[in-house]
């Protein structure tokens, strides 16, 4: 398509998000006659509110919400997510046009002494903003002390090398992005770690009615991925949790078949409720599969767990 017309990418401006975001520039200059691309850095909710854990705040979208509006407001063309963050429902004139092949969906634990979680010394220091790793965390190891951690990737390994830390989680794809895997100490185990909803996954929306920037972006589908995430997803949206409560969820796909594992623990790792399934490798299928366990782990008592968690967050208003 000779002349093509420029695709505006909006990202957020740390690190892992421009890494993300020139990944995506690099895999359209591949396509034949593929579109010059501008990056848009974009400051959003969560970037500017570090005071408090994002936990404690009331919302959802803390790291999507401005890029969405950039979209509707034909400022951009192309909004580039980490999926795990891009809310179930979608803002009305946005779509999901592309789903990017996932990187490790696991997370990583990164200690300053190379000890792996089950030879943390009593009491460690363990840093984590997510409250599902640490309700996991919790259920491990209940004698470690967990502390509050945010900031972007860079920022999070600096505080535990000067000492704020004895160890801290993170996502093993942000690590591997940035090429950080050799800080890695142990990638922690999906049966028994499951990581949040769509970790590891790229989303790249737009508006509905563009169908040129849809176009150029619909050949960078990995249907595999898309599948596993339309099943975590499907589960999440059942549930309605949002990334504030302590579920884990990971999809794989093998052959012809989806296979979806699910967990809710309590806060403090003292209850754990889980819950698996396979069915055909379709997107109705991978629906109707998270629809189902989330219904199933509703009914082992989800929705009182949950209960609990949210009678101690939203105490702070999003601004």
């Amino acid at each position: 398509m000779s002349g093509a017309r420029k695709l505006r990418i909006g990202t957020r401006a740390s690190a892992l998000a421009m890494w993300q975001a020139r990944h995506l520039e690099s895999r359209l200059r591949a396509l034949p006659g593929g579109p010059p691309a501008e990056l848009v850095p974009i400051t959003t909710t969560g970037d500017v509110r570090t005071d408090v854990p994002l936990w404690a705040v009331r919302g959802r979208a803390f790291f999507t919400k401005e890029l969405d509006r950039a979209l509707l407001e034909e400022r951009i063309d192309v909004a580039v997510h980490s999926l795990k963050d891009l809310p179930t429902a979608l803002e009305p004139g946005l779509a999901l046009a592309a789903v990017l092949e996932r990187e490790d969906p696991r997370d990583a634990l990164v200690s300053r002494t190379g000890a792996p979680l089950a030879q943390l010394p009593p009491g460690a220091r363990v840093g984590t903003s997510s409250l599902r790793r640490r309700a996991f965390l919790s259920r491990a190891r209940p004698d470690l002390t967990l502390l509050e951690l945010r900031g972007n990737v860079p920022t999070r390994l600096e505080r535990l090398d000067r000492g704020d830390y004895d160890a801290i989680v993170l996502a093993a794809a942000g690590l591997k992005r940035l090429a950080l895997q050799p800080r890695i100490t142990q990638l922690l185990p999906p049966d028994t770690f499951p990581p949040a909803v769509s970790q590891g996954a790229i989303g790249l929306c737009t508006r509905e009615d563009d169908r040129y920037s849809r176009d150029w972006l619909e050949p960078l589908e990995d249907r595999p991925t898309r599948l596993a995430t339309t099943a975590e997803r499907a589960l999440l949206e059942r549930i309605e949790g949002g990334c504030q409560v302590p579920l884990g969820a990971l999809a794989t796909t093998q052959g012809a078949a989806i296979r979806l594992h699910a967990a809710v623990c309590a806060l403090d790792g003292s209850q754990l409720l889980a819950a698996s399934g396979e069915t055909a490798a379709t997107a109705a299928g991978a629906a109707a599969l998270g629809r189902r366990l989330a219904a199933e782990l509703i009914a082992q008592g989800a929705a009182g767990l949950i209960a609990a968690q949210r009678a101690v967050q939203g105490e702070v208003e999003a601004p």
